[in-house]
């Protein structure tokens, strides 16, 4: 895995200024997800534990959406270029330098974390050891949401992304892997491709009983 996220780094640490130039206000037009984002915040609000970790934050904007919408937000992400370009561009948040698999955040600590498109690299072996780390930061009732690309076919399938090699999954098959890692998957939402890859996209809720 230390491989893996090593060459994931060094491939987003040369690319930051152009990625946060496409996507830091990419949000804007994209409603669907927008829109479970806004759920995601206030089922965390409900639960009294505001606190939530953006892991994969790149260059904050998630963040700062999650902030505005009264969550106590901080970004975390393995590209020190990418944590430079989110704390000039968003002063007044916290964000962190991490590894997806060591998250610096104390065990049941969290209501909520985001991993938007954050896994998408990872390698199909790899990423139960992940969502366990998420599931092992979120305090009972916690809620996760992940956001990542969709296939209809019954594997995981890598492609050939512009920043390096990803994966899109079947979403029974990510929710599966969700409940093995102790979480509990209650919405979801696909739809058609935001971009010409032609995969969908795949928002999962899930909550930490």
């Amino acid at each position: 895995m230390a491989e893996h996220q090593d060459e994931t780094r060094a491939a987003y640490d040369a690319v930051v200024e152009l990625y946060a130039s496409m996507f830091a206000d990419r949000l804007e037009t994209l409603p669907f997800a927008r829109a479970m984002v806004a759920t995601f915040a206030e089922l965390v609000r409900a639960t009294g534990n505001t606190r939530t970790a953006d892991v994969g934050c790149g260059p904050g904007h998630l963040t700062a959406m999650l902030h505005d919408l009264e969550l106590d937000a901080f970004g975390l992400d393995i590209s020190p270029a990418m944590i430079g370009h989110a704390r000039r561009t968003h002063p007044a948040l916290r964000f962190e330098e991490a590894r997806m698999e060591a998250l610096p955040v104390g065990d049941r600590a969290l209501g909520g974390v985001v991993a938007r498109y954050s896994m998408i690299h990872t390698p199909p072996a790899e990423l139960p050891a992940l969502l366990a780390e998420q599931a092992r930061v979120l305090a009972p009732g916690g809620l996760l949401l992940v956001s990542f690309f969709g296939t209809e076919g019954p594997e995981p399938v890598r492609f050939d992304h512009k920043v390096t090699p990803a994966y899109s999954w079947p979403v029974d098959r990510f929710a599966e892997l969700l409940t093995g890692a102790g979480l509990a998957p209650f919405a979801r939402l696909l739809h058609d491709p935001a971009t010409e890859r032609g995969f969908l996209d795949a928002h999962v809720l899930a909550r930490l009983p």
